[in-house]
């Protein structure tokens, strides 16, 4: 598929730490095998490994602040931000930049749960989608390309993000019926010509 530099939210569990002067936030930027909904009978999980090549190619992945690129946390070129895999999801750490208020005030509003949010942004490489019996449709994230993660104030998805996944709903679903349509015609010719032979 076309890659769109697109963002996922979720609500997840930050923790603060402090070691001696500095300060860290750490915590799930996604978790594998969870459902999440995008809008009523669409969903998408994010598959094990997920960005398992794209941690090993992309040396340049940035902490920000709900998406804001002014407002940068972390940078793993930098060493400032750490992101790895394990069998739960995505982990980061990021360290606080004390001479930075912004940083600091993010820590503290994490600090006492007012910050709760989490975001990555990426394009998509690789996915599998599903038409489920309800009449659902499921995307599955096999391959990411991962270019951001940030804590952010509220989890939703863009419009933008839903109409696209709608116009692959429904594609999706007119190439199904059009499949149906083949497969019937296939039935009744074979049919009248089993009927032909009697």
């Amino acid at each position: 598929m076309e890659n769109h530099r697109t963002v996922r939210t979720m609500r997840t569990k930050f923790e603060t730490r402090e070691e001696g002067n500095k300060r860290h936030i750490t915590g799930y930027f996604a978790v594998f095998d969870e459902t999440y909904e995008i809008a009523p009978d669409m969903s998408e999980s994010i598959a094990k490994g997920a960005f398992t090549r794209s941690l090993a190619e992309n040396g340049d992945v940035r902490a920000l602040v709900n998406h804001d690129t002014t407002l940068v946390l972390g940078r793993t070129k930098a060493g400032t931000l750490e992101l790895r895999e394990d069998d739960h999801g995505l982990w980061g750490d990021i360290l606080i930049n004390p001479n930075d208020q912004d940083a600091v005030n993010l820590w503290e509003r994490v600090k006492r749960g007012d910050v709760d949010q989490c975001s990555f942004g990426f394009d998509v490489i690789k996915e599998a989608a599903e038409s489920r019996a309800d009449g659902s449709t499921h995307w599955t994230l096999q391959d990411v390309e991962l270019f951001e993660v940030s804590p952010c104030t509220f989890p939703a998805y863009e419009t933008t993000q839903i109409q696209a996944r709608a116009a692959q709903r429904d594609d999706l679903r007119a190439r199904r019926m059009a499949a149906w349509k083949e497969q019937q015609k296939a039935r009744i010719k074979n049919g009248s010509k089993s009927f032909d032979a009697a």
